[in-house]
């Protein structure tokens, strides 16, 4: 089983999301993560999914979500041509004499404080999966009350991919 970023430029109608994601039901593919927003374009919808499996299957989903109607350019996002980032808000459980320790954790992981209450704190990490998942192990002396993650969103390096519809 492998990973591959798949970047999809769709139309900006209504249910494009819903016959995506449901194809890859149908078809029995999994969907890692899921991100979409609107395009420079607001006629364009940018969709990153991440799905999972052997070279056939990763094949096969390329291939039947080129089909779809609504779908105007699909293309991989390869890790060395690519850039890609996720958004993580974590709650923690903090005590006045904890809040120190989190706090400069979040300061070496280049994270924000975004709340602070009596006995929490919401940090906001931008990065790869890897920083994210990195930060996230830390945080293992602590409770973590809730935890939100976006997903992957990428683009490709340069103007070379660029897609001009």
């Amino acid at each position: 089983m492998r990973k591959k970023v798949f970047q999809l430029i769709v139309d900006n109608t209504a249910g494009v999301l819903s016959r995506i994601s449901g194809l890859f039901s149908r078809r029995g593919y999994n969907i890692e993560s899921i991100t979409a927003g609107v395009t420079a374009d607001s006629r364009f919808t940018r969709i990153t999914i991440v799905a999972s499996g052997d070279d056939e299957i990763l094949d096969q989903i390329e291939k039947q979500v080129a089909k779809l109607v609504d779908v105007r350019d699909i293309r991989e996002l390869a890790p060395e041509n690519s850039v890609y980032r996720e958004l993580a808000l974590i709650k923690v459980r903090t005590s006045s004499e904890q809040r120190q320790g989190v706090i400069s954790m979040a300061d070496i992981f280049r994270a924000n404080i975004i709340d602070v209450a009596p006995d929490s704190l919401i940090v906001e990490l931008t990065g790869d999966q890897a920083k994210i998942d990195a930060f996230i192990s830390l945080l293992e002396g602590y409770e973590i009350l809730e935890l939100a993650r976006t997903g992957i969103a990428g683009l490709g390096r340069g103007t070379d991919r660029v897609v001009y519809l």
